[in-house]
């Protein structure tokens, strides 16, 4: 994730910022030109940002309710910005606790969208492309009716306990899993959105069945047999994750997963200019930069080469802190040349 800076007084900004820390200023990305900037409000109640002046925006209608600070083009008849457009079903919001889960949710959801969107990956909307568009339904458990998460055609649900860390770590705990965070389910979901458009429609069913294995083995009875006998012992020779081993279909979302933690985490530690240098080694494998937009790189071998080395400072750094691991996660040479492959699919995808 890129940083950005206040036109005002040249604060340092964060994607999530919806004010300047230094002066105040009201803030608005603009997801046509992946701007955060400062606005200015005027009398009829429209917005005017700095880094794109002379063009009349206005707020989001999440933008109270839900913390979104993207804008939309004034006169464009639309409501809701580009991420929010995307809702299909938002929580109750009268209910106790909902209000906070969800705006955790769309926060999570529009650093997903910016990254589709620098991906320059195809994103339609119901509106536009009926049921072969993108959409997100927001549930709450009722009192005799459990929702999962998942995805159904282009439509992503997730469980709105999940934006509760105590539930959701819970859940990780008792899944017997490394890593659980909202923005990774959406990054999950959303990768089987993708292989049904980039895929199953690209014409790339036969490469990605070299790579993953054959789709059409039945879903179910590996549900029921990962969940009763568990993943292989030796899943990390193969495998991004446990879950990856569940079905083709699992394998391609897990791997699309972490191609897109690797590509923003490469972009932040871009955007800071961190070096990676060990002072107790010169050996060249275990130090790196990121000398290049981690979004628009042609090679995916200088994306693994400098992800590697930084894993492992940001593992050190996590410790040092008390914490786990930030990526717990070891990639051997299968999963490496998986990655490759959904690298390569979202380059011929641009």
């Amino acid at each position: 994730m890129r940083l950005f800076t206040c036109q005002k007084c040249g604060q340092m900004l964060h994607f999530e910022n919806s004010h300047c820390l230094r002066c105040n200023t009201r803030l608005g990305f603009l997801p046509n030109l992946m701007l955060l900037s400062a606005i200015d409000t005027m009398a009829d109640g429209t917005v005017t940002a700095l880094g794109n002046p002379g063009t009349a925006m206005i707020p989001c209608g999440n933008a109270d309710a839900a913390g979104c600070n993207w804008l939309v083009p004034a006169g464009s008849g639309r409501a809701f910005c580009d991420a929010c457009r995307l809702n299909h079903t938002i929580p109750d919001l009268d209910i106790a606790d909902n209000a906070e889960k969800w705006r955790l949710i769309e926060a999570a959801k529009r650093r997903l969208v910016y990254a589709l969107m620098r991906l320059n990956l195809p994103l339609c909307t119901r509106q536009s492309e009926g049921d072969r568009g993108l959409a997100f339904d927001f549930l709450a458990d009722a009192p005799n009716e459990r929702v999962m998460t998942g995805h159904d055609d282009g439509l992503i649900t997730i469980n709105i306990a999940e934006a509760d860390s105590a539930e959701r770590e819970r859940r990780r705990l008792q899944m017997n899993e490394s890593y659980r965070t909202l923005l990774g389910h959406l990054r999950h979901e959303v990768g089987h959105y993708y292989w049904n458009v980039l895929v199953q429609e690209g014409g790339r069913i036969d490469a990605a069945r070299d790579v993953f294995g054959d789709e059409r083995a039945d879903y179910a009875e590996a549900l029921e047999r990962h969940y009763e006998v568990g993943p292989p012992s030796n899943w990390q020779h193969g495998y991004v994750s446990a879950y990856a081993t569940m079905h083709p279909w699992e394998d391609f979302a897990e791997t699309w997963t972490h191609y897109l933690h690797m590509v923003d985490t490469l972009d932040t530690a871009a955007s800071f200019g961190m070096v990676v240098d060990p002072t107790v080694t010169s050996n060249p494998k275990v130090s790196t930069n990121v000398p290049f937009d981690p979004y628009d790189s042609p090679s995916f071998k200088a994306l693994v080469e400098a992800w590697l080395p930084l894993t492992v400072a940001l593992n050190s750094l996590n410790r040092s802190m008390g914490h786990s691991d930030l990526y717990p996660f070891a990639l051997s040479t299968p999963a490496i040349s998986k990655l490759s492959f959904i690298h390569d699919l979202v380059r011929g995808a641009v």
